[in-house]
């Protein structure tokens, strides 16, 4: 393999004074809920709050003087953004970021504040993609040296610093391994030190299940470009990894898991409400798989990287739609109200359980007021509850359509 653990090793020597040396910390409610013992490796606490920091300093501090004076620049949907930034102050370094559209606007703003005078941010497409495109444009008109967030020998070995810290903490003592994959960096350079100093090691790279591009691309054996992905857990979000990344996956036969956006919102509050951290989509998707692995971690010693905390607040209202749909505890009906007296009274008090909430009530013809059909949303105390519902309007006889979430009227209307 192009890196190595003694790469890995010296880029650990290179951050030394940089970075930080994230804690490990034992999460006691989900050891006791999995009957192991589950680490958290906080990358969240790192000054750009992401682990990006490492391959992104390790890679443009290794540059000389011609390159330097060449600037550089990259492609990122946030996190990688942040860690060039703050990188190019450092070394004082001119950089020119591109980001997607779709970036949360805190995103954006930290890269502006970590790279000062040294960084212009420009905003192009909606998808990582379509900003490395541009940014590829860029780096050939300009002669810029680009710093790839995941497909680069030395950004891949800055991020297997991360590995390097656990290996240490633990002193070897580890049987399984989660971390998020986007486009592979961290869990390649991870991959690579951990395997080598403890070949049974189980590494577990975890996909947002909208955007699988490692899982496709195992599966075919070769690098699969998605047409269609979902871009909600953007910092995981591309589509297609690297060739570096997907030889080390192959290398390794590294398994792959994906998790449904819904989840991971689920984790996502889970996380703040228990423990008190504040983590991305893409942060809490190693976490997120656990309960896909319940079965095989039980009694062992387990990893999950917290890799990113850079989560807009103005995210929340969605993370907690997600997270109640994927729960099974949220519900929208178009329901057709006859026109007749007392059809919405039949509906309160004869459809609706004792625990159950209307969240939302809107008629969709607003020349016809209570009367016609009306978009109606549920929230149900157990999922259980739902059954109950559907029988009871089965029952009285409404005229109704359950809308679900690939349905164009829940993407309109809700």
């Amino acid at each position: 393999m192009a890196v190595t653990i003694q790469a890995i090793e010296e880029a650990a020597e290179r951050l030394k004074f940089v970075v930080k040396h994230t804690p490990l910390e034992l999460s006691k409610r989900l050891s006791e809920k999995y009957q192991a013992n589950i680490f958290f490796k906080r990358e969240d606490l790192q000054e750009v709050r992401s682990f990006k920091i490492r391959g992104a300093y390790n890679k443009i501090a290794s540059l000389n003087e011609d390159e330097r004076a060449r600037g550089i620049v990259c492609a990122s949907a946030g996190n990688h953004a942040q860690g060039v930034a703050y990188s190019c102050a450092a070394l004082q370094i001119q950089g020119t970021i591109f980001m997607p559209r779709i970036t949360p606007r805190q995103k954006v703003e930290k890269v502006k504040k970590f790279g000062a005078n040294y960084v212009q941010v420009v905003l192009h497409g909606e998808t990582f993609d379509d900003s490395y495109l541009e940014a590829e444009k860029f780096r050939e008109a300009q002669q810029a040296v680009f710093v790839h967030p995941f497909n680069d020998d030395l950004v891949i070995a800055g991020q297997g610093t991360v590995a390097k810290e656990i290996h240490e903490q633990l002193e070897g003592k580890l049987d399984f391994m989660f971390s998020a994959v986007g486009g592979g960096g961290l869990a390649s350079g991870c991959m690579i030190y951990l395997k080598e100093k403890n070949p049974p090691l189980h590494y577990i790279g975890v996909e947002p299940l909208g955007a699988p591009a490692m899982y496709e691309s195992l599966k075919t054996n070769r690098l699969v470009t998605l047409h269609h992905i979902d871009t909600f857990v953007d910092g995981a979000a591309v589509r297609q990894i690297g060739d570096k990344t997907f030889e080390v996956f192959r290398n390794y036969a590294a398994e792959v898991m994906t998790v449904p956006e819904g989840k991971v919102c689920t984790t996502m509050i889970e996380l703040y409400q228990n423990e008190g951290i504040i983590a991305e989509p893409a942060g809490a998707l190693s976490v997120a798989a656990l309960d896909f692995a319940a079965y095989r971690i039980r009694g062992k010693t387990v990893v999950c990287v917290i890799s990113g905390g850079n989560n807009d607040i103005l995210r929340y209202p969605e993370i907690m739609e997600k997270s109640l749909r994927y729960e099974g505890l949220k519900h929208y009906f178009i329901i057709n109200f006859a026109q007749k007296p007392g059809q919405l009274r039949t509906f309160l008090e004869e459809a609706l359980g004792p625990n159950d909430d209307i969240v939302r009530f809107e008629y969709i013809k607003k020349t016809n007021a209570e009367k016609g059909p009306a978009l109606v949303g549920i929230e149900l105390a157990n999922r259980d509850d739902y059954a109950i519902l559907i029988k009871k309007l089965d029952t009285i006889g409404f005229d109704y359509r359950v809308v679900s979430d690939d349905d164009m009227y829940y993407k309109h209307l809700v």
